[in-house]
């Protein structure tokens, strides 16, 4: 069972009478509808509808409590807490390791991973002495589903949900009301406008290079590369211009 250690990730709690509406005008997925033991991908998104922040969210006894990139957390703590005003809402990060498990049944505190059945479960907690494994591991796994994380595999302030695959993974929720940027992801969504998607992609010749390697079809640019471990990667692509150049 790979239990892996996630030093890279960080958990934001948001807590107090108004969390649950709070957060749903805020964030792209529905966190009303959230059950309890799952972990839900969501995002906070400038008003021009580009993700500035992802993470997982999942049913706190007192709120809610959102895994994100730990160097993200100020800043994602800064923006909640503009968003504030004089709703009841005490937004704050928690003393807790992140790790992720896959492979077996996950655990009764554990949190199933709603993006993907295969990427298994979360786990929030003081100390993780169990872990087996490292974050390498655990990219090795994600990447192998073809499931980017931000920051990774496309760049914060620079993606639109539908580049990032969110509305693949249960990232955005199209029956809600508003939230931030709803208005641009909601067009994107019924206009069927989004051009450029992250795919997965094989190193035939040698290992993955470094994330925001440009990728051409002869002169013309399809995008750059995401994360990569082994032979395996992700890349953020123009899939009308990639067509293109298999066609040719």
């Amino acid at each position: 069972m790979p239990l892996a250690l996630l030093p890279d990730r960080a958990v934001v709690a948001v807590s107090g009478p108004d969390a649950p509406s709070f957060l749903q005008g805020l964030v792209t997925c529905d966190v009303e509808t959230l059950p309890e033991g799952e972990a839900r991908l969501g995002a906070l998104l400038a008003p021009q509808g580009k993700v500035l922040f992802d993470f997982l969210v999942s049913r706190a006894p007192d709120g809610y409590r959102l895994d994100t990139a730990r160097d993200r957390v100020p800043d994602l703590v800064k923006r909640l807490t503009l968003y504030r005003l004089r709703a009841k809402v005490t937004i704050e990060p928690l003393p807790l390791a992140v790790a992720a498990g896959w492979g077996i049944e996950a655990p009764a505190p554990a949190l199933r991973d709603a993006r993907l059945p295969a990427l298994g479960w979360r786990l929030h907690a003081p100390d993780i002495p169990q872990a087996d494994a490292d974050a390498s591991a655990y990219a090795a796994h994600r990447i192998g589903l073809g499931v980017p994380e931000g920051g990774t595999d496309f760049p914060f302030g620079d993606a639109f949900p539908h580049e990032a695959l969110m509305d693949q993974l249960g990232g955005v929720d199209f029956r809600k009301g508003c939230y931030v940027g709803q208005e641009v992801v909601s067009r994107m969504q019924h206009r069927g406008t989004a051009r450029t998607r992250i795919v997965p992609v094989v190193y035939r010749d040698g290992e993955a290079g470094p994330a925001g390697e440009p990728v051409t079809a002869g002169e013309r640019s399809l995008g750059q590369t995401g994360g990569g471990t082994g032979s395996r990667g992700l890349a953020m692509l123009r899939i009308d211009r990639l067509g293109e150049a298999l066609a040719a």
